[in-house]
């Protein structure tokens, strides 16, 4: 195999990457300077609960379609096939639940962190427990956001790693710390045109070169990577119906659910039912997301076939592939390799600024305010700023992951909205167990792989359209042919089931451990119960 082969970029590209930055940049110095200037928490933080719909679903949307996925998807449909596309069939479910579950509980009790709702229900220590777990979350997957898509560029077209790692962790903190949470939905609005313009360049170019589109399904027929309707119910499949469209609800449920960083998008909604709108609308972008990275990932096969760069050692992983395919198809259009570039870094730009405002958010709501008064308002949003702006250091130090936390949080939320004989310790100690349960599965799959005695197939692009973050960044065994057992089995889990199976461990140790200790005794000082927005669940 020869070494990887370098291509650079022209003058233009540059520019277009640049334009990117300076306008997302610019975007958080208007609203640092109008309006209300960032001066109250409240508008910080929640953008004054003034937000329509449109802007909203369109950052609910941005908030995790980072580059990561936008490199992830069209890699794994070139090397296995278009099941991974069944995967849409899991967002109505994954949507319609929060909407009408998730969404009316956040909004009428009036919060600013989804972590307070774990107080209000359980208790002060269940809800510092779970703000530590999304903090930790959050912080480990900046860093694989940050690092990875600059790695591929790196590779690929000698780009400088660190300098592009820089330059997107400045602007996003730049834009967050002065604009709030106005600045970061209405950049991710602007990137999310970018997102879908760089793509959509990609694919009409490549589908033109391959010969139009009958030409590029005939050669992925051909190629057998149009891929049928997979019943197999076994979860140990890596792909199939059940894993995607199932499992994958789970995987939304997590995102869409109880993450932060939509949440707060929710609550700076203007009315509850803006919010539920908005969480509608992120269905049909999820699908058209969905079915480009497919699209894209058919015209890369339409184009090399089986003779894949990988292979001939152009390129050294799937991830790096997509920007190869862009690179070679694109050199002799200036501009163009700069637009979908700009287009990846849109992706990695909105999920960072929205991490670094919800990590700014629970930290002084959760860990903060409530053990520092009295704090007056303008200091309360000095130090929310600067939290943004630590949380962006410290993120560049996190470039591994070994957890997976979306599923825990999702089981002890269900734990507090489904179960209302729960109680704290339940919720404790199932939260435990669910990352227990997380780090076991996630680490011995990884040592199993690492000390077979066969070398794994290993598939090292990363998995797009994240419902558990930390699980997205996860490489991924494709399953022997000898079925395993015991252990093993437990250890050969498709990815897809790890949200699902984690969080059902909180339900269900949660709710043997209250069970144990005790019902739940509602201390219902507010004359408000805690519970679904349907009290006839409780009666």
């Amino acid at each position: 195999m020869g070494d990887v082969v370098q291509m650079h970029f022209s003058t233009v590209d540059y520019v277009i990457f640049v334009m990117l930055l300076v306008a997302s940049a610019g975007i958080g110095l208007y609203y640092a300077f109008s309006g209300g200037r960032q001066r109250t928490t409240q508008e910080f933080l929640l953008a004054d609960r003034s937000m329509r719909c449109l802007p909203v679903s369109l950052s609910l949307l941005a908030t995790f379609q980072s580059a990561v996925a936008i490199l992830g998807a069209p890699s794994e449909i070139y090397t296995h096939g278009t099941q991974y596309w069944f995967l849409g069939c899991s967002y109505f479910l994954g949507l319609l639940i929060p909407a009408h579950v998730f969404i009316p509980v956040f909004y009428r009790l009036h919060l600013s962190s989804a972590y307070q709702y774990l107080e209000l229900r359980f208790s002060k220590s269940v809800r510092i427990c779970g703000t530590v777990t999304f903090i930790f979350q959050m912080v480990i997957y900046m860093g694989v956001v940050l690092y990875a898509p600059a790695l591929a560029l790196n590779a690929v077209t000698g780009f400088d790693l660190w300098g592009a790692v820089l330059a997107m962790g400045l602007v996003c903190t730049l834009y967050t710390a002065l604009g709030g949470l106005k600045a970061v939905i209405w950049t991710d609005v602007f990137q999310t045109i970018v997102m879908f313009a760089g793509q959509l360049a990609v694919i009409v170019v490549g589908t033109h070169q391959a010969g139009g589109i009958a030409e590029v399904w005939r050669k992925a027929q051909n190629g057998s990577r149009i891929s049928g309707l997979d019943l197999n119910p076994d979860p140990l499949e890596r792909h199939t119906f059940w894993t995607l469209g199932v499992g994958g609800i789970f995987l939304m449920l997590a995102l869409y659910g109880v993450n932060q960083a939509q949440v707060q998008r929710y609550l700076s909604s203007r009315t509850e039912k803006e919010a539920i709108m908005s969480c509608y609308a992120v269905f049909p972008c999820q699908q058209i997301v969905l079915t480009l990275g497919c699209l894209m990932g058919l015209v890369i096969y339409a184009r090399y076939g089986e003779d894949s760069p990988l292979d001939k050692g152009y390129v050294k992983s799937n991830d790096q592939m997509v920007l190869y395919f862009v690179m070679d198809v694109l050199r002799d259009l200036p501009g163009l390799p700069g637009l979908f570039v700009a287009c990846l870094f849109s992706g990695a730009l909105s999920t960072i600024s929205s991490a670094f405002n919800s990590l700014a958010t629970v930290t002084m709501e959760d860990l903060i305010k409530p053990h520092v008064r009295p704090m007056t308002e303008a200091r309360a949003t000095l130090l929310s700023k600067m939290l943004g702006k630590l949380f962006y250091n410290n993120c560049l130090k996190a470039l591994s992951i070994f957890g997976m936390v979306g599923g825990p949080l999702l089981g002890l939320f269900c734990l507090g909205m489904f179960f209302p004989w729960a109680n704290s310790t339940g919720a404790l100690v199932g939260l435990v167990s669910g990352l227990v349960m997380a780090f076991w599965i996630g680490i011995g799959s990884f040592v199993s792989r690492m000390s077979a005695s066969v070398p794994p197939v290993i598939n090292a692009t990363v998995i797009p359209d994240v419902g558990n973050m930390t699980t997205a960044v996860m490489t991924t065994l494709i399953t022997p042919k000898t079925r395993p057992s015991g252990v093993q089995a437990l250890y050969s889990l498709s990815y897809m089931w790890y949200s699902a199976h984690n969080s059902a461990t909180v339900v269900v140790v949660g709710l043997l451990v209250s069970f144990l200790t005790g019902k739940v005794c509602f201390q219902n000082t507010s004359n408000t119960l805690i519970v679904l927005p349907y009290p006839r669940f409780y009666q």
